[in-house]
């Protein structure tokens, strides 16, 4: 008779034991008791769970990287792309994670890949490949608005590769060239209409001084000389004519 006592003192250690979890620091306990949820979650540390009357649900509070698979988009000038991407979240409420979605990892990740077809479907690609910053903090907006009635928090959203296909990369690749051919004549037009616009301004200078024409033809015999042509033509100014122009006239 006596050890009737020593086994129910031991069934209740056992139980007791048993009822014992531990969590961690990044951790939370959401408790239902008899069906009905505790109103604050338990944790971190020790806490009792005294099964089958409270059930746990762990719930990890660390920031989760989900993977969006790539995506078939259409966007708005009917280019069709592959997009992945990549969701940064975390639970801040557990009790809403549990009671409010069956299953909150799931949800996020179904909700962001329809997310982004319908976002990147509105744009043309230009955008796409020019603006991603943009885009990815409209993607973040919307998915944490969606998810925040589950007390998850999405803190960051980065589309990671655009995939496109081999004729739009040579369509584009022709684009760049053509974009850089313009520019390079934009730059020697410019260029030309600098050195016509001094050319000008030299004229002017020279013609209001004579002596400027003279000094600019003689150092232009100075840079042939250096040059070591064995021909050299160079024009006979006319001022030098005019003295024996007029002496011949004289004599006649």
């Amino acid at each position: 008779m006596v050890t009737y006592p020593i086994i129910i003192v031991a069934l209740i250690v056992l139980y007791l034991m048993n009822s014992i979890k531990i969590l961690r620091e990044y951790e939370r306990g959401v408790i239902f008791r008899l069906g009905r949820v505790l109103e604050k979650p338990k944790g971190p540390g020790l806490i009792f769970v005294f099964s089958p009357i409270d059930r746990m649900v762990r719930v990890s509070l660390r920031i989760v990287t989900m993977d969006i698979p790539s995506q078939d988009v259409i966007t708005r000038d009917n280019v069709s792309v592959k997009v992945n991407a990549v969701v940064y979240f975390r639970v801040l409420e557990p009790t809403k994670a549990i009671v409010e979605v069956q299953d909150f990892l799931f949800a996020t990740s179904q909700l962001a890949q329809t997310t982004l077809r319908s976002v990147l479907g509105v744009v043309e690609l230009d955008e796409l490949l020019s603006a991603r910053e943009k885009l990815n903090a409209q993607l973040q907006d919307i998915i944490d608005k969606h998810t925040d009635p589950w007390g998850i928090k999405v803190t960051l959203v980065e589309m990671k590769h655009v995939d496109l296909p081999e004729n739009m990369i040579r369509a584009i690749a022709k684009q760049a060239e053509a974009e850089r051919d313009r520019r390079a004549k934009i730059i020697h037009a410019e260029g030309e209409f600098q050195a016509a616009d001094n050319l000008i301004k030299a004229a002017n200078v020279i013609s209001a001084n004579p002596q400027a024409l003279q000094l600019r033809f003689l150092g232009t015999l100075a840079e042939i000389a250096t040059e070591k042509n064995s021909t050299i033509i160079f024009p006979l100014p006319i001022d030098l004519l005019k003295a024996f122009t007029h002496k011949n006239e004289s004599s006649d």
